[in-house]
């Protein structure tokens, strides 16, 4: 799949009016939605359409957006409210950023609770992480920037501020708001029939609570991905690796509440560790990260690795490099760690038996879907057949690029490109600080950078805080984002990005035509013009 996009723009500000327009969009496509429409990302005042550009293009996507725009122009249907209930939330005005916001804005802290917790806020949009709703207006007396960087881990239930928005953090997860204190209501739990408390067109009020008594949520039980007795018992965990996931071709259409797309982040490596096996290309694997698990085999497999990071071994022995094997019941299947690349596939022929959440098989650890496997799991195998053009021994597997310690990375123009970002993204290699399934932080050049209104995240977009930190989005990555992205990675060197090391050196190499005022234009759909 090559993932490609545009956003449909209705302004530039936190308004009502505005995100009614979002909304009544959103709500026509959705319901006529296109096979090869993969997500609509709806946000304060924009829409993000995704799409798969091998199975349509541009032009036939934005000539059906345009055929519903004309139809809701002016705003939401004759007779319809996007507001439906207002839900009180008791928040405990504790957070770590409340004198700091207190001294910025001139009052105290008593007077920042209470002008915070007056108004009635209008959900606008639910993402980043599931269940994280994008509220506003925040009152103009409390409106401060995003933090120059953003932290590595907001706690639990935080509730925030940035310019007009405030927020819930429903999850433990990066983020650059400011924190004033802590929600004591379960925003978000994937065991519940309706995961998202909230929903866009929803009215809140925070409730201040003071005092102990009233405890804070704790973090939902993870909702499992496969079951604890499988029906026909495969592979037994006797040590797991550094993470060991289980993935799919990933979580489509649910950018709306926030779910990660998920997915192999080597799709390259992931689909062909699946036909070496015989496995249609999406059938669920493991995916392993720089020390693979060890496995022994609870009945005679067919299985295939492939990918970088390590080597696998049956009785001591390597196997070669992507190519698919035999795993007779009782023997065991070890990795070692090698030099090049962080992530291997593992695909047993007839795929691995799951619990699809939300149509798909793919962990989301920031949403609590899935989890790494430990010590003791058992995989089943599925029902597949694994007889799907597999490739043999004497038929070339198409050729996957060995990450090396300095990766060449080819950068299209962003949504927010500039030729000043772009020349400062290309003016000296950067070092990879760190990685995860969500993005990889990189240590360079300052690139210049800033906040918009929260909109969608495209896939493998370079996205730059204040301080000019550039940061990869990678298949986990936050649904909404209110940093600039002056770039995205070519589609083609994602999935090198997905295997970058920490310390690895990245060169970047921007590919532009035209003016540089037209490099974002790309970005937005002339609800009049021609594409």
């Amino acid at each position: 799949m090559r993932s490609e996009g545009f956003y449909v723009v209705f302004g530039t500000v936190v308004e009502r009016a505005v995100g009614e327009r979002v909304r009544a969009l959103y709500r026509a496509l959705r319901a006529d939605l296109p096979p090869a429409v993969t997500d609509l990302g709806p946000g304060y005042a924009t829409l993000y359409v995704e799409y798969d550009a091998e199975r349509t293009n541009r032009a036939a996507v934005a000539a059906w957006v345009r055929r519903h725009l004309r139809a809701v122009q002016g705003g939401a249907p004759a007779g319809h409210t996007d507001q439906t209930r207002t839900i009180e939330i008791p928040v405990r005005y504790d957070g770590e950023d409340l004198a700091d916001v207190a001294a910025r804005t001139g009052l105290d802290p008593a007077e920042v609770v209470r002008r915070h917790a007056a108004p009635t806020y209008h959900v606008y949009a639910v993402g980043f992480t599931p269940g994280f709703p994008f509220l506003g207006e925040v009152e103009e007396a409390l409106r401060l920037p995003r933090r120059p960087a953003p932290r590595l881990a907001v706690p639990l239930n935080a509730v925030a501020i940035a310019g007009a928005q405030t927020c819930v953090y429903p999850l433990p997860s990066p983020g650059g708001w400011n924190l004033l204190g802590t929600a004591l209501s379960t925003l978000y739990d994937p065991n519940r029939p309706e995961p998202c408390l909230l929903a866009p067109g929803d009215a809140v009020r925070f409730v201040p609570v003071e005092g102990p008594d009233r405890p804070a949520p704790t973090l939902p039980p993870v909702r499992p991905l496969w079951p604890e007795t499988p029906a026909r018992p495969a592979l037994r965990v006797e040590k797991p690796g550094l993470l060991d996931v289980l993935v799919d071709a990933g979580r489509f259409r649910q950018a709306q509440v926030g779910m990660a797309r998920g997915g192999p982040l080597d799709p390259r490596a992931a689909d062909l560790a699946n036909r070496l096996v015989g496995n249609p290309p999406g059938t669920p694997l493991l995916e392993l990260t720089l020390l693979g698990p060890v496995l022994t085999a609870l009945r005679d497999l067919r299985l295939a690795v492939a990918g970088f990071g390590m080597t696998a071994l049956v009785g001591g022995q390597p196997v070669p490099a992507h190519s698919a094997f035999r795993l007779r019941a009782g023997e065991t299947l070890r990795f070692r760690p090698t030099a090049e690349g962080t992530r291997s596939y593992l695909a047993v022929a007839g795929g691995l038996e799951t619990l699809p959440f939300l149509g798909s098989s793919s962990v989301d650890l920031t949403g609590r879907v899935g989890r790494a496997l430990r010590a003791g799991d058992v995989l089943g195998v599925g029902t597949g057949t694994g007889t799907v053009a597999p490739v043999f021994p004497g038929h070339p597997a198409p050729p996957l690029v060995a990450p090396r310690d300095e990766v060449r990375l080819r950068l299209l123009p962003g949504p927010q490109a500039s030729y000043e970002a772009l020349v400062a993204l290309a003016s000296a290699p950067f070092t990879v600080r760190e990685q995860d399934r969500m993005g990889v932080r990189l240590d360079g050049p300052e690139v210049p950078g800033g906040g918009v209104v929260s909109e969608a995240t495209p896939h493998g977009a370079v996205q730059v805080t204040p301080a000019g930190q550039p940061i990869v989005l990678l298949g986990d990555r936050g649904r909404l984002g209110g940093y600039h992205k002056p770039a995205v990675i070519h589609p083609d060197d994602l999935p090198l990005a997905a295997q970058l090391r920490p310390n690895a050196r990245v060169v970047f190499r921007p590919l532009v035509s035209g003016p540089p005022q037209g490099w974002a234009r790309r970005w937005v759909l002339d609800p009049q013009g021609e594409d």
